[in-house]
């Protein structure tokens, strides 16, 4: 039941950068645990109409939910480490892009039915570098609840999600193992050929 949920393991690039900038502004003034019980509630929501609304429409309805509570630049930063400063701005604006469509294709896939689900607050605290550290679960009906620690830092007016730990698996760094793997083994086009890939697979399964 985990990985239902959390895997631990197209919009076109302008748009999509121009809805970041944009929506970035929305949450201004929101404290962490708001902005993270704003995107529960919004995965909620899809999952409730899951079904009616395919794959498509949760990656529509899903798209500025995550878009306004995730840091996807500084994730896409954060992912490939040292490896970043290595890339033409051309390959950076690339990868930012394609873990934006990854981050919310994801969402899309694996939140995408409802039985009853429901996300609980824990508690909240502050970390060492100036960030929060937001604890919740899901609770699963007739199944063990999955711990969320959503890590947030504050980005401008808002505070923005850069990881989430589901049952202490870290998915940034999963992530970042992964990616700076290949990078470094098979080079930037072997990188975002697998990226591709990947939402390619989530939009069909």
């Amino acid at each position: 039941m985990f990985f239902k949920y959390f895997k631990a393991g197209a919009i076109a690039s302008t748009l999509l950068f121009n809805t970041v900038i944009v929506s970035a502004q929305e949450n201004t003034n929101a404290t962490a645990k708001q902005v993270v019980e704003k995107f529960q509630a919004d995965l909620i929501s899809v999952m409730k109409n899951g079904k009616q609304l395919g794959y498509a429409g949760r990656y529509s309805n899903l798209q500025e939910a995550v878009i306004n509570s995730h840091d996807l630049p500084k994730i896409a930063r954060v992912i490939v480490g040292k490896e970043w400063e290595k890339l033409s701005e051309d390959q950076q604006n690339k990868l930012e892009d394609l873990i934006i469509r990854l981050s919310i294709a994801s969402y899309a896939h694996n939140f995408k039915d409802y039985a009853g689900e429901s996300f609980t607050y824990d508690s909240e605290e502050e970390t060492t570098r100036g960030g929060i550290l937001v604890h919740s679960h899901l609770n699963i009906p007739d199944d063990k609840p999955v711990k969320f620690d959503y890590m947030l830092k504050e980005t401008g007016a808002s505070w923005r999600i850069i990881n989430i730990i589901a049952n202490g698996v870290s998915d940034l760094a999963l992530k970042r193992s992964e990616y700076t793997s290949i990078l470094q083994n098979e080079g930037f086009d072997s990188l975002v050929s697998k990226i591709d890939g990947k939402i390619s697979d989530y939009s069909k399964l």
